[in-house]
């Protein structure tokens, strides 16, 4: 399946953010100078909503597709998001326990572990990290784990959902599955949803979006070049200024589900004709799976670094917030392009024979 432009770019803008997002906050939390006085480096959250509606976008229509030609596998599914997910998730998830149970210890470096090695295996393996990370608190490498969780949870639901449904029938089971989870999501009766950030609802939204456009229900969209820029625009102006944190909360997150939803889809097939074909930032869009994993990782060694060498504690405040920003990206970067390269791609390569 040809790939859609612009979306390899997303995920690595969408990344940064998240990076954005943590690095002052650890920085804070250790003591050390940090800058987060503009909008954008409150938006990591957002940002992973909308990397949930771009799964949702991908996923549901490639799974729509071949419903289309009547060739869905659910084990070729699963298989597929085996190869992708889980080899690098298990080896942060593992990283991660070392590092708060073994490393920081060894180090002489305080961190509560009130979990046992049962509670993290168990709800870490069964695909339950974002319930241990609001349960335990077990250290931010371990913690950003929790959207994948996401993920996988949505995974087991979609795939033999829409195995058993009739492709004419899709779109309508998923409007009512977006509108009904979305209403209990947010009623009071099922806080544990909100308690443990199930937001199936962007994924729902992403997947009923990408249907609209396979079934050319969008083609309006596409008579003017105002709907896309108004929309990009909208979505900057969300992830650059303030305007969009109103109450109440379920109508903020509602129209963020259509705003991200829209605007991946402007991308992707309202462009006209504008398409990052940078090799660099579509390199760094493939690697961005591995930019997410491994940011926290690289980002404690960076602060590790400040709290313990001499000539890096002896700069100014500026130059040590610019620093740590720029370590960061490029240790993360570095890292993530490595992995890609010598762990993640032999199993990518794995993926098309499950095509």
């Amino acid at each position: 399946m040809k790939r859609l432009p612009n979306l390899d770019p997303l995920r690595f803008f969408l990344a940064s953010l998240v990076l954005l997002f943590h690095l002052p906050q650890l920085s804070a939390n250790q003591g050390l100078p940090f800058f987060d006085g503009l909008p954008v480096f409150h938006r990591g959250l957002e940002a992973v909503y909308m990397f949930f509606v771009l799964s949702g976008f991908l996923i549901i229509r490639i799974i729509y597709r071949a419903k289309i030609r009547d060739s869905f596998s659910i084990k070729d599914f699963y298989i597929r998001r085996i190869l992708r997910i889980f080899p690098l998730y298990y080896l942060v998830l593992g990283f991660g326990l070392l590092f708060y149970n073994v490393i920081l210890p060894w180090l002489n470096i305080p961190f509560e572990i009130n979990y046992t090695w049962k509670q993290a295996l168990f709800y870490n393996v069964f695909f339950l990290p974002n319930v241990f990370a609001k349960l335990y608190d077990p250290g931010g490498i371990i913690e950003i784990l929790w959207s994948i969780g996401i993920e996988e949870q949505f995974y087991l639901l979609i795939a033999p959902l829409l195995f058993f449904i009739n492709a004419k029938w899709i779109l309508r089971v998923l409007s009512i599955l977006l509108l009904g989870y979305f209403i209990l999501y947010w009623s009071d009766v099922f806080e544990l949803l909100r308690q443990y950030t199930f937001v199936f609802f962007y994924l729902f939204t992403g997947g009923v979006i990408a249907i609209l456009e396979e079934r050319k229900k969008l083609e309006f969209l596409k008579c003017s070049a105002i709907f896309p820029a108004v929309i990009c625009v909208a979505t900057l102006l969300y992830y650059i200024t303030d305007i969009f944190l109103f109450e109440p909360l379920w109508l903020r997150s509602l129209i963020t589900c259509f705003l991200f939803g829209f605007f991946i889809h402007s991308l992707a097939f309202n462009n006209r004709g504008v398409q990052a074909n940078s090799k660099v930032l579509n390199h760094l869009g493939s690697i961005s799976y591995g930019i997410y994993m491994y940011h926290a990782i690289v980002l404690n060694a960076v602060v590790f670094l400040f709290l313990k060498l001499e000539i890096l504690q002896n700069l100014n405040e500026k130059l040590t917030v610019i620093l740590m920003l720029l370590l960061t990206f490029a240790g993360t970067i570095f890292i993530a392009h490595l992995s890609y390269t010598y762990f993640e791609l032999y199993f990518l390569k794995l993926k098309n024979k499950f095509r």
